[in-house]
């Protein structure tokens, strides 16, 4: 449930543990944490924090997003699972997606289509539909992730494959999605003529 600043004032009192305070206080934790299990759950925990908007304000001020962005480029996979799922969370705020926007997210988004974990590609896709706009159009449906798309609305995993149909239906035209076919002919037969 999501709360107003007024209820969450009258609730907490004038003395009570902030959120800014307590979020101020994860963002110094993961930044001097020394093991992967505590970075963990500090993205974890900021991550949950980017589903109430009322929390927006104090993201941009400690610059969560930011961390979220850097996780993404993490090799430890719950790590990357964490921090999309920050940034699908968050970005649904205009000043979340432009910042976003603005530090290169789409291409480390895009990335993310690529990994083993079913939730981060789950999150990367509802990401991707949440930024798209007419300015982040032609980065967002370039042929290469059309065709990604396409071979995801085959997944065997129906949330990817009901994501990827709804990305595929309501982003591509028609062109797109036909040069993004003909690159999967295009690769499949270079594969198929490979020596086995």
């Amino acid at each position: 449930m999501f709360s107003s600043k007024s209820y969450l004032e009258k609730k907490t009192g004038p003395y009570g543990i902030g959120r800014f305070s307590y979020m101020q206080s994860l963002v110094n934790e993961y930044q001097s944490a020394d093991s992967m299990d505590s970075k963990l759950q500090v993205m974890g925990n900021l991550a949950n924090f980017a589903y109430d908007p009322i929390n927006y304000e104090y993201m941009q001020a400690l610059n969560v997003t930011d961390l979220f962005l850097d996780g993404l480029e993490e090799t430890e996979e719950k790590l990357v699972e964490f921090a999309i799922g920050g940034i699908s969370n968050a970005c649904n705020d205009m000043e979340n997606k432009k910042h976003i926007i603005d530090n290169d997210g789409i291409k480390l988004i895009i990335k993310c289509l690529s990994q083993p974990s079913e939730e981060i590609v789950i999150s990367a896709i509802t990401t991707l539909i949440f930024l798209f706009s007419p300015e982040t159009k032609s980065e967002i449906t370039a042929v290469p992730v059309v065709e990604c798309m396409l071979r995801l609305s085959d997944s065997s995993n129906q949330r990817i494959k009901t994501l990827a149909t709804i990305f595929v239906t309501d982003h591509c035209d028609e062109e797109t999605i036909h040069q993004a076919r003909e690159a999967q002919k295009q690769m499949n037969q270079m594969l198929s003529s490979l020596p086995s």
